[in-house]
C-alpha cells in the first residue's frame, strides 16, 4: 500500500543492515525478516550499557506502589497487529511502566489516555492496558517506539536512538499494510520523518498531518503526565487525533483541510 518509493528507501536500508549482519557472521543464506524475528532480537538486546543499567536499576530498586511486582526489566519490543494500518510510535517505554510489565504504555498514566482514546476510535478491544495478559487487542493498528529500554530521565543520547531505531525500521518494513503513522511527541516525529525520508519536514505541533507518499503522518502532543495535567493535551485533542487515523486508514486519502502543514 506505499507509494513514492518509500517502502523502497525504508527497505533498502533494512535490507543492506541484514546484509552486513550475514556477512560478520559469515554466512550468506538468505535471512526471512519477521516481526517475531525483530521482537526476539529486542528482548535479548544488551547494546547500550548505560541502559542497561538504568532499567535492571529500576527493575531492582521498584516503586513502592509495585514492591511485590517482578519488573521486567529489559526492552519492550512493539505489539499489535501484523496487518495494522495504523502505526504508533512513542518515545521510550516508561520506567515503571512498560519497563515494569514488559508492553509498551502498559501499566502507566501515558497508556490510560492513550487505550481509552483508541479503543473510542475502534482501535483497540478495551479502554485500559495493565498488564500484559490483561486481554488487551489492538483492531487494525501496531504500536511501538523508537527507543526500546527505558531511560534516564526519558532521555535517550543520540549514540543510543542510532542503535535502537533500526528495530523501528524493520518493523515499519514489515508492517505492509501501514496507511498511518501517529508520532506521539517531537522525538517520535522526527525519527519516523528521518526513516520514512521526509524532506522538508514541517514543524512539529498537535494535528500537523502530513503526507510521504502514501503513507500520511499525524502528529499529537505525546499523552505524558506534563502535558496532560496541565491541559496541554486534553483528551477531546487525542481523540480528534485517533478519530482522524482511523478514517485515513479506511480511506487512505491525503491530508486535508485537518492539515496543519
Amino acid at each position: 500500500m506505499w507509494g513514492g518509493g518509500l517502502r523502497e528507501r525504508v527497505e533498502g536500508r533494512v535490507e543492506a543492515r541484514l546484509v552486513v549482519a550475514m556477512v560478520s557472521r559469515s554466512t550468506y543464506r538468505r535471512r526471512v525478516d519477521s516481526l517475531t524475528a525483530v521482537t526476539a532480537e529486542v528482548v535479548a538486546c544488551r547494546a547500550c550499557p548505560r541502559l542497561v543499567a538504568w532499567r535492571e536499576q529500576v527493575g531492582r530498586e521498584k516503586r513502592a506502589a509495585f514492591a511485590g511486582e517482578d519488573y521486567w526489566a529489559r526492552p519492550v519490543p512493539g505489539f499489535g497487529s501484523p496487518a495494522a494500518r495504523v502505526l504508533v510510535v512513542g518515545l521510550a517505554p516508561a520506567a515503571h511502566g512498560g519497563n515494569r510489565t514488559g508492553r509498551v504504555f502498559t501499566g502507566d498514566r501515558s497508556g490510560d489516555w492513550l487505550f481509552r482514546s483508541m479503543w473510542r476510535a475502534g482501535l483497540a478491544n478495551q479502554p485500559e492496558s495493565r498488564s500484559i495478559d490483561d486481554g488487551l487487542a489492538l483492531v487494525d493498528a501496531y504500536i511501538a517506539a523508537i527507543v526500546r529500554c527505558a531511560p534516564p530521565a526519558n532521555k535517550p543520547t543520540v549514540d543510543e536512538r542510532d542503535r535502537c531505531r533500526p528495530y523501528f525500521e524493520r518493523e515499519l518494513a514489515l508492517l505492509r499494510d501501514v496507511r498511518v503513522i501517529v508520532c506521539l511527541g517531537a522525538f517520535a516525529y522526527e525519527n519516523v520523518a528521518a526513516v520514512v525520508g521526509l524532506r522538508p519536514r514541517p514543524r512539529f505541533g498537535h494535528g500537523v498531518e502530513v503526507s510521504a507518499g502514501d503513507v500520511t503522518l499525524l502528529c499529537s502532543f505525546h499523552p505524558s503526565q506534563q502535558n496532560t495535567f496541565t491541559g496541554r493535551l486534553t483528551e477531546t485533542m487525542l481523540d480528534a487525533v485517533f478519530a482522524r487515523a482511523a478514517v485515513l486508514a479506511r480511506t487512505g486519502g491525503a491530508p486535508g483541510p485537518y492539515s496543519r502543514t
